[in-house]
């Protein structure tokens, strides 16, 4: 800012009654807003996209992600997970599982890598990201994806981290998100009535769809900044708990009340048990997971073990689109014996929240109507940066119209009527003194 004020300004200043504190949240707010603008566009217009992800897949990809519903028991998991395998091809080994308990939903199986770590973009550090769709009853390969290129994970790179590699891009995605939330607050101070009026209430709750352009874009901005501020925050603190691990960490601290790290129980494979005869121990330990959770609504199964020791881990889930309400199993690698079942109450308060993260940034946890809202905050937040930009120009344009507007009157008021030497009147110069 300028050291000196003209005196237009400051008068104009002082006769609004602004103090020093609400010019400085203003400023804040102007260039704050200004310099994070765009990526706040970009992180919000894609998490709007992303929000109904699953029901456009469904709709778009419904041949390939159903099947005939058959009243037959399906094929051995480690059978479909062969099929799989060979339809993918044995460069790309299968790394994780997702089982549908609807009998109309063809398997999931999923095949991905990491690749160059000093990659500038996501593309170069993902080596790889397939996934093999299965009929569970006959075995028949639906589909290969290559969600490497994928529309909705290229959609979630943009917004995880602009399409660079994590490392990179994350700290950029957070930082404005950071900066998103100060505006936010900076936003509501703005907003925030000096008297409550009938009129301040009209001006401060509707938009004047009436008004001139310049009229509606300021409502919009200010208004529907309003409505969404509570959602938009929840969105943007979530967000903020992948890109740092210090707010995750103070997340979890706060909600659990402590600061020493959860303990949980290790268990190993016992590399002398041998599973039942004739059967393989990942049908086994499917089969223990089915029959014990018969309501589950989906059962994932996660990474092969790579050494002699390593439990399958598999998780529970409740729901068919969340994942924070599961139980997590672990079992013995060479017999498929159930080492460990772990489940909502042996996790912390902490734990719980850390895990309802994403159901939480993505609204999925309220269902349908958490969806909804999340995607329409979502759209408000894309829409803030444009209509922000757009009150500051044109609030330029406008000081810029009355500088000169100004400059022209003083013009014609020099050329106004004054009393020459002899008491006449004149209308071009003011009369010369005669020393």
């Amino acid at each position: 800012m300028p050291e000196t004020m003209g005196n237009d300004t400051q008068t104009n200043i002082n006769k609004k009654g602004k103090s020093l504190g609400k010019q400085l949240n203003a400023w804040l707010h102007l260039w704050l807003g200004l310099t994070s603008g765009i990526i706040v566009l970009i992180v919000s217009i894609t998490g709007c996209i992303f929000v109904f992800q699953k029901e456009i897949n469904e709709w778009v990809h419904h041949d390939e992600l159903f099947v005939t519903a058959h009243h037959t028991p399906t094929l051995p998991l480690s059978v479909l997970q062969e099929k799989a395998q060979v339809a993918l091809g044995k460069e790309y080994p299968i790394r994780s599982v997702f089982t549908y308990r609807t009998p109309d939903r063809a398997w999931e199986f999923l095949s991905y890598a990491e690749g160059d770590e000093n990659a500038l973009t996501i593309f170069g550090a993902t080596a790889y990201y397939k996934a093999a769709y299965v009929d569970p009853y006959t075995g028949n390969v639906t589909a290969v994806h290559d969600l490497k290129r994928d529309f909705f994970v290229i959609v979630k790179y943009l917004h995880w981290s602009l399409l660079l590699n994590t490392k990179y891009g994350q700290p950029i995605v957070g930082w404005a998100t950071f900066i998103f939330v100060i505006l936010l607050i900076t936003g509501l101070i703005l907003w925030w009535p000096k008297k409550w009026t009938k009129k301040t209430r009209e001006q401060s709750f509707k938009i004047k769809w009436s008004g001139n352009f310049k009229r509606v874009n300021y409502d919009l901005h200010n208004v529907l900044g309003f409505y969404a501020l509570l959602i938009a925050l929840v969105l943007a603190l979530t967000g903020m708990v992948w890109a740092f691990k210090w707010f995750q960490a103070t997340v979890y601290v706060v909600a659990s009340r402590s600061i020493t790290p959860p303990q949980h129980k290790e268990v190993q494979s016992d590399t002398l048990a041998l599973p039942p005869a004739g059967t393989n121990p990942l049908d086994v330990a499917y089969a223990t997971a089915v029959q014990q959770f018969p309501n589950a609504k989906r059962i994932g199964v996660y990474a092969t073990p790579n050494n002699n020791t390593a439990t399958i881990s598999m998780s529970a889930y409740w729901g068919k689109e969340t994942y924070y309400d599961r139980d997590d199993l672990q079992f013995d690698q060479h017999s498929g014996k159930l080492l460990l079942h772990e489940t909502a109450k042996d996790r912390n308060a902490g734990e719980q929240l850390i895990g309802m993260n994403y159901d939480i940034h993505v609204g999925a946890i309220a269902g349908l109507p958490g969806k909804i809202l999340a995607f329409f905050a979502s759209l408000i937040c894309a829409s803030l940066p444009v209509t922000g930009f757009l009150v500051w120009w044109n609030k330029g344009r406008k000081d810029k119209s009355s500088q000169h507007h100004r400059k022209r009157k003083q013009g014609q008021m020099g050329s106004k009527l004054y009393v020459d030497n002899k008491g006449g009147l004149t209308t071009n110069v003011p009369p010369v003194r005669n020393n």
